[in-house]
């Protein structure tokens, strides 16, 4: 027997443990810290810019060469695009789980090259990048100063110059990006009269600076073949201007009336690259700083590493600049993570309780709890090994396996003491008596509980990720677990296991007394049961039944949201609306949510959105910080902050103003709720789209199930349209060329090339002075120059008109869209809500435009028969695993017709808690279903060991289950209250706990209350089959005849059994001090 080494050999098993501790121990501080594992999609950022250019232009002329060529790239779900009337262009593809994240970009980058020929000049010459983006954030810092002395432009500089790269170099660190106020640039601001006076068009200008701002290379004197020279010298010119002096001394002409300088017909000033956006924190304008991790970095070490960089450097800041962390995502996590530490420690001290309630020894608790630390400490050096992080699901199974781990010992420490009590052996051989009983049934355990979780290793995507890492702790744990059982456990037990003293502590004997009554409850129910097993087996029918419609039809989600600690604030004015009144909207809402007790820190950003809705002067958004979970308490919940925000935003008439919690998965969408992708698949345009939207949200409006349907989109909104007379520009003498440059010079600004200053590049930008373009008419005052050398104006072959066009151009996978964010009504799951805006959808806009999932509703429509697939897997894996081991295929399924008892109890977990049926219920039941069929394998092992020594199918079935219902009660109460925390967590985190807890809780509690009742008579029901059907279908005929077991009328056998074997006796020696206890059960099983 494998157990009596190290019975023998204590000591030897000590050592082994200890390594086991070790080995764990070394690999604890190296394991990555982060919320949740590397599950997010990766995801290839595309970023290009067309100046001057609007956003129908830049989609038509930018995104569809580009997404031509990218479209179908190796790998790819989904790519999303937003092309600004900035001339910006934003193209975002995400990527399976799995992929290559650099081969990605490489593949990515080369295809774009194919495009190259295809885009216009000045967006090559801007130029294209390409990255990898990271959707975890550690960090956002404010760089504040004095606003007298500094202002953004010169914090968000700064901040570039000389903290990016710094910050950059941090172990862990992914990427850095300083924005707020834009980047230095000089700016060349044209003056179009002076200019039309004398006789300069913007060609002029930007010929004379291309040629006076240029780098040399002036050779040297003195090199070979010159043999006379002594000396070798390296000759330099001025090379590229630095100063906004320098610029405007830039000579346009010399002619016989002087030299005219650019100074002449230009001011020049060293100004921000951008004027489309604004970043205040506070109301007070700053540089706003984001940190990313690399993927696999510990959040933890990156935060802390990057703290301790700007701590140094901020010994160098300027006087009266300074630095604040506005949101450190690590908050979050460390919030979370050390709740679920304590949950794992409370879990630890109930358990310990419980087992000293049913054992009523303190040794007896001691051992179980030496093993459970050695099982879980051991995990920790193969979650390394596997590349696995300490994360909210990898601490989930920790918190979890301690009942399973605790399981093991209990069932080998309950045999020994139950044998020890009988006073007839030692404590050596106690032990070794014990584990000739419990190997198989351990080795059973072990093997079922491996087949159920090892298989959702395989499962792919996001869902795969999320089951991998927690079922393959709980499965390592499971295997220390199941070894130190055979090893540890009973070398334990025989060195210092002593006999139960009888029970004078009054809770033990109330404890004892009540469950007394339970067991004979559960004596004379099993053996009715037995009895009428037709009509257990249909009771039965009803409960597994209830439990599968149940599990169908209630309804289900994916992730729940949870209280990240921040939320953020969409404002949307009118169409058209500048940036100074936007501004002013956002100050005022961010002054207000300042006033709530709540709330910590406001980011306000001007000039973008959040929510996809491009980069537009009208769009604003808010980021609010809340104060840490345990200053909030309930009453702070984002949730009531939330609503508070929507309260405010609904008194501020001039603007649609909303706030929506973020993701529970950063990285998965921009906010929770649901996001759809309304495609115009019949290219009917903007407007269409718009109307669409319209006609959707009045549909929304009328269906309960929907709260509220939000979209950023914006259809056709005025423009105006500079129409030419192409006929007269050729009489004139003119080119279309040169007329199209000179607009997109004076009114959109040309990028003419790069300075050097602060060690750095910059780019030169020109443009008209802002009250020369700030009326359409403007541009009929511009001019350009003719054949003759004269200046002809634009009125003279141009006219500008009202028209209308969009702000901003989305696409969706070579479709034009619109965002749709759908947020289900309250007590509605997101698979209800998807069902809801589908059919919502359909009825509004039928087949003119079809639609698809982005962000967590298109991962939650991906996996709808995941689920399925794990459950029917684990099943039929548990089958093979169990028939492989006892040789029978009817044993197996006495095992698995348990496990529908613990459905039912999950499904009535998530009615009783009003909770959907999220990934974390399944996960649950992924556990129960392991946990459910291993406390059957314990009375279906001795049900089979009792039946071989000739004792009838029914009292056997009687007595395993009287005799194991001890401890399959002590793990199934332990399980439950040590689980319980989880049903009442708070705080960060709390809500996926909470679904995790009730799900198992509930699961565990009505498998114990139920399922324990059934599994007796599963296997009588089973073995009869195989002994009246199965036996003789594979019966040799010319084999000897074997003594068949006695049947269930053989009293003379059953009688003889109960008074050579100990189930019985040993039940009522377990029950109680008392006999009277077991001698009822016997007397019942006799008298079956």
């Amino acid at each position: 027997m494998f157990s009596r080494f190290f019975i023998n050999r204590p000591i030897f098993a000590t050592v082994l443990a200890l390594l086991m501790v070790f080995a764990g121990i070394m690999c604890y501080n190296s394991l990555p810290v982060a919320q949740y594992p590397d599950i997010t999609p990766p995801t290839v950022m595309v970023n290009a810019s067309y100046p001057g250019a609007d956003a129908e232009t830049v989609a038509r002329t930018v995104g569809v060469p580009i997404e031509e060529q990218v479209n179908g790239v190796e790998g790819m779900l989904y790519m999303s695009s937003t092309s600004g009337s900035d001339g910006s262009y934003s193209l975002t593809i995400t990527f399976e789980n799995g992929t290559d994240i650099d081969e990605a970009a490489v593949e990515v980058q080369n295809r774009i090259s194919y495009a190259d020929a295809t885009l216009p000049t000045q967006v090559k010459q801007q130029g294209i990048s390409v990255s990898k983006q990271s959707s975890d954030n550690v960090l956002f810092l404010a760089l504040e100063g004095d606003e007298s002395r500094y202002d953004a432009l010169y914090l968000t500089s700064y901040a570039q110059l000389h903290i990016t790269d710094p910050l950059s170099r941090v172990k862990g660190v992914g990427g850095v990006m300083a924005f707020g106020g834009g980047e230095y640039s000089m700016r060349i601001w044209l003056n179009p009269q002076l200019m039309q006076a004398h006789n300069v068009t913007t060609s002029d200008i930007q010929q004379a600076i291309e040629s006076q701002n240029m780098e040399v290379g002036a050779g040297s004197v003195g090199n070979p073949p010159d043999d006379n020279s002594e000396f070798s010298f390296t000759l330099t010119t001025q090379g590229r201007l630095s100063t906004p002096d320098e610029f405007s001394n830039i000579v346009i002409r010399s002619d016989g009336n002087g030299m005219l300088r650019l100074r002449d017909v230009a001011r020049v000033e060293l100004g921000s690259s951008s004027y489309s956006g604004t970043a205040k924190v506070n109301g007070k304008a700053t540089a706003l700083i984001g940190v990313e991790q690399l993927p696999g970095a510990n959040a933890l070490d990156v935060a802390k590493g990057a703290l301790a960089e700007m701590d140094r450097l901020s010994e160098y800041f300027p006087d009266g600049v300074s630095y604040r962390v506005v949101e450190n995502a690590t908050d979050y996590v460390s919030a979370s993570l050390d709740d679920v530490v304590i949950t794992f420690l409370e879990t630890s001290l109930i358990v310990m309780i419980v087992i000293l309630l049913f054992l009523q020894n303190w040794r007896a608790v001691i051992i179980p709890m030496i093993t459970i630390p050695v099982s879980l400490i051991a995990t920790l050096a193969v979650m390394k090994a596997m590349g696995f992080s300490l994360n909210t699901l990898s601490l989930f199974g920790m918190v979890l396996a301690i009942a399973i781990v605790v399981d093991d010992a209990i069932v080998v420490v309950e045999d020994c003491s139950r044998l020890v009590d009988a006073g007839n052996i030692s404590r050596k051989e106690a032990a070794t008596k014990a584990m000739r009983e419990l190997t198989g049934p351990v080795v059973g355990e072990v093997l079922v509980l491996l087949s159920v979780f090892i298989p959702t290793a395989f499962i792919s995507g996001i869902t795969g990720q999320l089951y991998k890492q927690f079922a393959l702790t709980i499965a390592v744990s499971t295997a220390f677990s199941g070894f130190n059982a055979l090893t540890l456990t009973p070398a334990l037990c025989a060195l210092f296991l002593n006999p139960r003293k009888p029970a004078r502590f009054f809770l033990f004997k109330w404890f004892n007394k009540g469950f007394e009554k339970v067991l004979a409850f559960y004596s004379a129910t099993v053996k009715k049961m037995l009895k009428h097993p037709l009509v257990a087996m249909l009771i039965f029918l009803v409960i597994a039944g209830a439990g599968f419609y149940g599990f169908l039809k209630w309804p289900s989600s994916y992730i729940p949201d949870e209280d990240m600690g921040y939320f953020m604030t969409s404002v949307q004015l009118p169409t058209g609306a500048s940036l100074s009144r936007t501004q002013d909207v956002v100050d005022r809402m961010s002054a207000e949510l300042r006033k709530n007790p709540y709330v910590k820190d406001v980011m306000a950003i001007t000039g973008r959105s959040f929510m996809g809705g491009g980069n537009t002067s009208n769009m604003g958004g808010l980021i609010t910080v809340l104060k840490p979970w345990k200053e909030r308490g309930r009453a702070g919940n984002i949730n009531n902050v939330i609503a508070y925000a929507d309260s405010l935003g609904a008194t501020i008439e001039e603007a649609r103003i909303f706030s929506l919690n973020p993701p529970a998965i950063p990285g998965l969408g921009m906010s929770s709720g649901l996001q759809m992708q309304l495609l115009d698949i019949n290219s009917l345009g903007q407007q269409a789209l718009m109307d669409a939207i319209t006609a959707i949200q009045d549909e929304a409006a009328k269906d309960p199930r929907i709260a509220q349907v939000t979209s950023m989109f914006e259809g056709n909104v005025k423009q105006y349209d500079v129409k030419f007379d192409r006929d007269r520009i050729k009489q004139l003498g003119l080119s279309l060329d040169a007329v199209n440059s000179a607009l997109s010079d004076y009114m959109g600004g040309t990028y003419i090339n790069d300075f050097d200053e602060f060690g750095r590049s910059f780019q030169v930008n020109m443009q008209a002075l802002g009250n020369f373009r700030s009326e359409p008419k403007d541009v009929l005052a511009l001019t350009v120059k003719g054949p003759d050398g004269g200046m002809i104006p634009f009125s003279a072959f141009a006219s500008v008109v009202p028209s209308e066009g969009s702000p901003s151009v989305g696409r969706y996978n070579m479709y034009t869209t619109a965002s749709i964010t759908a947020t289900p009504a309250h007590g509605v799951s997101s698979a209800q809500g998807i069902e809801a805006m589908e059919e919502i959808v359909h009825k509004a806009v039928g087949d003119n435009f079809s639609y698809a999932w982005s962000g967590i509703a298109y991962q939650e429509t991906q996996s709808g028969t995941t689920i399925s697939f794990v459950f029917i897997f684990a099943i039929v894996m548990t089958i093979l695993v169990l028939a492989a081991q006892y040789e029978s295929w009817t044993d197996p399924i006495a095992v698995i017709l348990s496990m529908p008892v613990a459905i039912l109890g999950t499904v009535l977990g998530c009615i009783f808690m009003s909770q959907s049926i999220s990934i974390y219920t399944q996960i649950g039941l992924i556990l129960l279903l392991g946990m459910s069929a291993k406390n059957a394998i314990l009375i279906v092992e001795y049900a089979m060991d009792y039946r071989k020594t000739g004792v009838s199918i029914r009292q056997a079935a009687h007595d395993a289950g009287v005799i194991r219902f001890r401890p399959i009660m002590m793990t199934a109460l332990a399980f439950v209250f040590g689980v319980m925390p989880m049903m009442f967590a708070t705080g960060a985190g709390a809500n996926s706990r909470i679904e995790l807890g009730t799900a198992v809780v509930f699961g565990m509690a009505l498998n114990a209350i139920i399922g324990t009742l059934f599994v007796p008579n599963f296997w009588a029901l089973m073995q009869s089959i195989n002994e009246k059907y199965l036996t003789g279908l594979f019966k040799d005929p010319n084999a000897p005849k074997a003594k068949l077991p006695a049947n269930s009328s053989d009293t003379t056998a059953v009688a003889t059994s109960a008074a050579e074997s100990t189930p019985t006796s040993s039940a009522a020696t377990d029950s109680s001090s008392s006999t009277a206890t077991g001698t009822s059960s016997t007397a019942e099983a006799d008298s079956i």
